[in-house]
């Protein structure tokens, strides 16, 4: 069986990244400091996702001295795009968290990532034009002087020093990212443990059923028809079964592996000369060997003997059942 749904944190950590970019509407995502012996106190620009704010109108006064354009929010067409793209993200990962399925969180972080990369490849060639598209009749011109502010960090600019940094906004968006890549490293983390488990438990298979040359592998339960062996009840729930099949080829149902234990502790010596399988609790309820078998010890699972166990063929199942029943998980040995 094949799971590709989200962990329960996974969900989480992408609604939190949805409510997350609401704020980034409010607050600014970047800002420029400058740093000059005239203004002591400094002065600052904020990017946010409409406008332009700050100390806007003193810089664009300095500017002109050297032939820079002024700043107006109405020449930036990003001011209009860039609230929808936020929006786009919040939408995507309320949604991806309701469809719960991975491909959905490796498309939220490739479109995250391509986005980032975007808007700072914009953002270097606003700098790079506001810097270098200077007027030839301007009161100061520097030949071969170029005034673009540092992408990021810290660059001399005559006599002002520029910061370039992001904001609150900006640092929630490298938090989101982070939270994505790190969900997702996760989940592909859990995908491959599965695909393991899933080999391995096939493996085991076909090794049991050579090994067992007298018998063709398990006998499916039939529910309704197939008694117990230890309790001679009729099997009425396939998914605590087990089964035993000897070298002989005899096999040896049970509706409980509470049943098959107290079985085996009257007859030991079966045990040794004996193939061993738990009913997998989910999918199709598929007889696995028990050495391939993964436990769930709980008492919430109101098993027909109470022996309180289910059998699983890989972990991902096995969580999702601890989160309904609670339990642990544990091995199976004859006491």
């Amino acid at each position: 069986m094949k799971d590709n749904r989200l962990s329960i944190p996974t969900r989480i950590v992408l609604w939190i990244c949805a409510l997350s970019l609401i704020g980034v509407l409010y607050f600014p995502m970047w800002r420029i400091d400058l740093d000059a012996p005239q203004y002591p106190e400094g002065l600052s620009l904020k990017i946010h996702a409409t406008d332009i704010k700050g100390d806007v109108e003193i810089i664009n006064g300095l500017n002109h001295y050297i032939g820079m354009k002024t700043l107006h929010k109405e020449d930036f067409p990003e001011f209009k795009i860039l609230p929808y793209c936020i929006i786009f993200f919040v939408a995507l990962f309320i949604i991806s968290g309701f469809i719960n399925r991975r491909k959905m969180l490796y498309l939220c972080l490739l479109l995250f990532v391509l986005f980032g990369i975007v808007a700072m490849i914009d953002f270097w060639r606003w700098e790079y034009n506001y810097g270098h598209d200077l007027d030839p009749n301007a009161a100061i011109v520097v030949p071969g002087m170029a005034y673009q502010p540092p992408l990021i960090g810290f660059k001399q600019l005559l006599n002002f020093g520029a910061y370039s940094i992001p904001d609150i906004g900006g640092w929630i968006f490298v938090g989101c990212g982070a939270l994505i890549l790190g969900v997702s490293v996760w989940e592909w983390r859990r995908s491959v443990k599965f695909k393991k488990t899933t080999i391995t438990v096939a493996l085991g298979i076909m090794l049991s059923t050579g090994l067992n040359s007298c018998s063709s592998g398990p006998d499916p339960i039939k529910v309704g028809k197939d008694n117990c062996a230890y309790c001679k009840m009729t099997i009425a729930d396939v998914r605590f079964g087990s089964e035993l099949i000897t070298r002989q080829g005899r096999i040896y149902k049970f509706d409980d592996i509470r049943c098959m234990t107290d079985f085996l502790k009257l007859h030991p010596e079966v045990k040794e000369q004996s193939a061993i399988y738990f009913t997998d609790y989910c999918g199709v309820h598929a007889l696995i060997p028990s050495g391939n078998s993964i436990l769930l010890s709980s008492n919430e699972l109101r098993a027909p003997m109470q022996g309180n166990l289910i059998a699983f063929s890989n972990l991902d199942s096995l969580d999702m059942a601890m989160d309904a029943y609670g339990g642990k998980k544990t091995s199976w040995v004859l006491q």
